[in-house]
């Protein structure tokens, strides 16, 4: 097992019926601004429920943080938040809301071009206003973590960045908040954690037992759960499941003293910067090719991942791996989302348009192994086609 910090400061508040107590984590006097996205929170009674919980407390709204949020919008409620001098942020949403918010309690004290704060990987974030979170679609894990991602249309640009100041001081998870999403959304949702995992535990061994078990009864619960979701959306129980399991999908316990890839998600960025498409969409189309093409500095935990995930334990190295691979494309197509580039409408004309993007952004040595460069990249997006 290599060596590691562990620290996750995040309270978390679990369960129905737990937004009520919300107005108990805020400290008195805090001047709040409550950021949210859309009108679903407006149409399914989350956002009154908020603002009934917090009845007296000094409140002002931002609305509009769109899906990959966008470094425009941001800085509007950048401004709001400084004009009227807040000093508490809740977000009230999914993972886009909350990175936004984290790049909105960065960027109110900074000092300087807030752009800085992404294209630094977050190194030059000094403090942070504090924040918490009232998360309404389980999927990225941010209710939980220091990590955030913002785009910027106007450069073709999503990046993602992180500070210790960034982890949430709380977060309430009602899984009955999931009930009226919609399914696609639920679907994107499940393979976003499914690919969070498997960024942490499909790399190489270093005997971290531990861990590995963890990842895999997460991997475990969204195979067997998932499907349940779509087909019944009130289950509170199987919503509870996701939900808890995206959040320590990307809560850095099961990344702890373990290789880390995160190929995947960088090349999914950019996919999403250029041509929209859904975060969860392009990780499902990106991960099985990432790896075939991986699969021998992948080969230990291919061959594990395939025994204890899918029950894979007959033939030689290459038709496991390759009957792992086929099983993982089949659970995302059975969710809905497909695994092709060609299924979207994108050609192989996106091939250097991202490893372009790739170099632009520094982001020519990926992998757990740093030897993912963009040409690597090519070589993958033409088996993702």
């Amino acid at each position: 097992m290599l060596n590691f910090k562990y620290h996750n400061p995040t309270r978390i508040i679990f369960g129905k019926g737990r937004i009520r107590t919300v107005a108990k984590e805020i400290p008195e006097g805090s001047r709040i601004l409550v950021t949210y996205g859309g009108g679903s929170i407006r149409e399914n009674g989350v956002l009154d429920q908020v603002t009934g919980a917090l009845q007296g407390r000094d409140v002002l709204e931002f609305g509009g943080i769109e899906p990959n949020p966008e470094y425009d919008t941001l800085m509007k409620c950048v401004e709001l938040a400084r004009s009227e001098r807040v000093d508490f942020l809740l977000a009230v949403g999914g993972g886009s809301v909350i990175d936004g918010t984290k790049f909105i309690a960065a960027a109110v004290p900074h000092q300087g071009d807030p752009w800085e704060i992404a294209t630094s990987f977050g190194r030059r974030v000094g403090s942070s206003l504090p924040f918490g979170t009232v998360l309404t679609l389980p999927a990225t894990g941010s209710e939980m973590n220091n990590g955030a991602v913002v785009s910027r249309r106007s450069l073709n640009a999503k990046l993602s960045f992180g500070h210790p100041s960034l982890f949430p001081v709380f977060s309430v998870l009602d899984p009955t908040t999931t009930y009226t999403l919609p399914a696609e959304q639920i679907s994107n949702g499940i393979v976003d954690t499914f690919v969070h995992v498997t960024e942490q535990y499909l790399t190489y061994p270093v005997q971290g037992k531990i861990q590995d078990r963890f990842a895999e009864g997460l991997l475990l619960t969204l195979i067997e759960d998932g499907p349940i979701a779509l087909k019944e959306p009130e289950n509170y129980d199987v919503r509870a499941n996701l939900m808890w399991c995206a959040t320590l999908g990307l809560n850095g316990l099961i990344g702890a003293g373990v290789p880390q890839d995160w190929a995947t998600h960088m090349v999914g960025h950019e996919l999403t910067a250029l041509y929209g498409l859904d975060h969860g969409k392009t990780l499902a189309v990106v991960l099985p090719a990432l790896l075939s093409a991986r699969r021998s500095e992948k080969r230990d935990k291919l061959l594990q991942y395939a025994q204890r995930i899918w029950g894979i334990a007959e033939g030689d190295d290459d038709a496991m791996i390759d009957a792992a691979i086929e099983k993982t494309r089949a659970f995302f197509e059975s969710l809905g989302v497909h695994t092709a580039l060609s299924a979207y409408g994108i050609s192989n004309e996106c091939i250097p348009r991202v490893a372009e993007l790739l170099e632009q952004h520094g982001l020519t040595r990926l992998g757990e192994r740093s030897d993912i460069t963009p040409e690597t990249v090519r070589n993958i997006l033409e088996l993702c086609l």
